[in-house]
């Protein structure tokens, strides 16, 4: 499909769509549309088929290498009858939900329902579950396709994803960052909170999910870049109380801890901190300011 293309030949005319709250966002070629406001709907051709979606960033030119594949147009703006009717499924969803968990247990099939998803028109409806192993639920569409009398779509779906649609408070206290603005799951590892030298007990690192927690990668970066220019541990150094050795870092606080000749352990800023010869270390070219400010001063 060719793509209509602004002045400049290397960029086009784009407008964001979501389909979900949070989730992620989708680009659609927007020249027959230019004066689209956020927070407009309007119905747009997905993998799935015709949806209806929200407009979340406003028309804006977008180089081609930043999209990938070429966007799809936007077929037309939601009529008022279009919104009526997507809020009409929208109220349905609860009882068809309802109705698949009778079929569920009916068949006893070793899932659990999540959430059922109605297409803008009715169309279709999907209905989103977890479990821990494949499920064979041909069936099941079978039964759903008789009492609903639309398409059917089963999706099985994986911990993060079931905590995205739940929503929840996290041990921050705060919203779930999956159910209010990360649009996309990033890989988070062991190593992660290694790094940030915080505690490799599961109840302290995992979210709701189970999973490890996905702040655990929001200052990795910073953490690691900081640490490149810190004294490592092992190292001698020199300190306004004497020599010693470094036994740990703390990049929050851009400071070390060092064991002295006398077995004393001190907190010393690395500002304080030289070669045992007394020439300067390596200035800290990492995310965290010197004085302990900067962007991961929360973490202790």
């Amino acid at each position: 499909m060719s793509t209509p293309q602004g002045n400049n030949g290397s960029q086009t005319l784009v407008a964001g769509v979501r389909f979900r709250p949070a989730g992620r966002i989708y680009y659609y070629d927007a020249h027959q549309y230019p004066n689209l406001k956020t927070g407009q709907y309007v119905i747009v051709e997905t993998q799935r088929g015709k949806e209806a979606g929200r407009i979340v960033i406003a028309p804006k030119q977008v180089a081609f290498s930043e999209l990938g594949d070429a966007p799809k147009a936007i077929e037309r703006l939601a009529e008022e009858d279009d919104l009526r009717s997507l809020l009409d499924f929208k109220a349905k969803e609860r009882d068809a939900l309802r109705t698949c968990n009778d079929k569920v247990q009916q068949r006893q099939l070793p899932m659990k329902l999540v959430e059922a998803e109605y297409a803008y028109d009715g169309s279709r409806v999907t209905f989103y579950f977890v479990a821990e192993d494949r499920v064979d639920f041909r069936a099941l569409v079978r039964d759903l396709a008789a009492a609903f009398r639309t398409r059917i779509e089963l999706r099985q779906i994986g911990a993060r994803d079931h905590a995205k649609a739940l929503g929840g408070v996290g041990p921050c206290g705060k919203t779930l960052c999956c159910s209010s603005w990360l649009t996309e799951f990033g890989a988070v590892s062991i190593k992660m909170a290694k790094e940030q030298s915080l505690p490799l007990n599961p109840t302290k690192i995992s979210g709701v999910c189970g999973r490890l927690m996905c702040c655990l990668a929001y200052e990795n970066d910073q953490y690691v870049d900081a640490k490149q220019s810190m004294p490592k541990p092992g190292d001698n150094v020199l300190t306004p109380s004497g020599l010693g050795r470094i036994v740990g870092q703390n990049v929050p606080r851009t400071s070390v801890d060092v064991l002295l000749e006398s077995g004393a352990t001190i907190t010393v800023p690395v500002r304080e901190v030289s070669r045992p010869d007394g020439s300067a270390l390596p200035t800290s070219h990492g995310g965290c300011s010197t004085d302990g400010g900067g962007c991961c001063s929360t973490k202790t």
